[in-house]
C-alpha cells in the first residue's frame, strides 16, 4: 500500500491592493478586508506578508507557510520594499539628502536606500523610493518629515516580486510552484525560530 501525504509546498498568493481596504480580518469600523477576496485555504489560513495602509495601494503577499512569512518580514532580512509616491509639491535637493542620509522620527531615524524622480505635472511629483523595513506609515512620515505630503502611495516591489501590470486591482493572482521555489531562494536565511505567530511581525502598518 502506497501512503500519500499531503503537499507542504508553501503557497503564495499576490493581490493588487486598491485604496478602501484594510489588512485586517476585523474591524471595529466595519470597513472591507483584503482577506475577503482571498480564495479559501483548506487546513490553514493565509498570512499577509507586510501590511499596508487604509489609504495605500499596491503589492500585497499572501502565503498559506509561517516560516516562509517569518523570512520575508523579519527585520534580519532587510528586504527591499519599492514604492511609487506622489506629492503635492517637489523635493528639493536637500530633501532629498535628509531622505537618503536619514531622518530622526519618533521610533528612530530611518532613509531610504535609493530615491528617483518619477515625473509628474503641476502641483503633483512623483518619486520611486525603496527601503528595506516596514515600520507603521514609515514612507509618509518620512516624506511629512521634510514638509511634503503624501497623496497616493502604491507599494510596486517586496523582495524579488514586481507588481504586474496585468494584475489590476482587486484581482489575485497565485504564483506557480517554480516562482515560490525561485522566491524561497532569493530569500535570505534568518537564525531564529519562526514565530508561533507570524502576523506578529506585521502588526503595524507599513507605508
Amino acid at each position: 500500500m502506497h501512503l500519500r501525504f499531503a503537499d507542504r509546498r508553501p503557497r503564495v498568493l499576490l493581490y493588487h491592493k486598491p485604496e478602501g481596504e484594510i489588512v485586517s480580518r476585523d474591524d471595529p469600523q466595519g470597513r472591507p478586508s483584503v482577506f475577503a477576496k482571498l480564495p479559501r485555504i483548506g487546513g490553514g489560513r493565509w498570512i499577509a506578508v507586510g501590511r499596508l495602509d487604509f489609504n495605500s495601494c499596491g503589492l500585497l503577499i499572501f502565503t498559506s507557510d509561517g516560516a516562509l512569512a517569518d523570512r520575508m518580514m523579519h527585520p534580519r532580512s532587510e528586504i527591499e520594499r519599492e514604492y511609487a509616491v506622489r506629492v503635492v509639491g517637489e523635493l528639493s535637493l536637500e530633501a532629498k539628502e535628509r531622505l537618503l542620509e536619514g531622518i530622526e522620527l519618533d521610533d528612530g531615524v530611518a532613509h531610504f536606500v535609493r530615491l528617483a524622480d518619477g515625473g509628474g505635472e503641476g502641483t503633483n511629483r512623483w518619486y520611486r523610493v525603496t527601503l528595506t523595513e516596514g515600520r507603521n506609515r514609515e514612507v509618509r512620515r518620512m516624506f511629512e518629515a521634510v514638509g511634503v505630503t503624501v497623496s497616493r502611495l502604491m507599494r510596486v516591489r517586496y523582495g524579488p516580486v514586481q507588481l504586474s501590470p496585468r494584475l489590476k486591482r482587486g484581482m489575485v493572482q497565485e504564483l506557480p510552484p517554480e516562482d515560490v521555489a525561485a522566491l524561497l531562494k532569493h530569500l535570505p536565511a534568518v537564525n531564529r525560530q519562526a514565530s508561533a505567530n507570524p502576523e506578529e511581525i506585521s502588526e503595524e502598518t507599513e507605508a
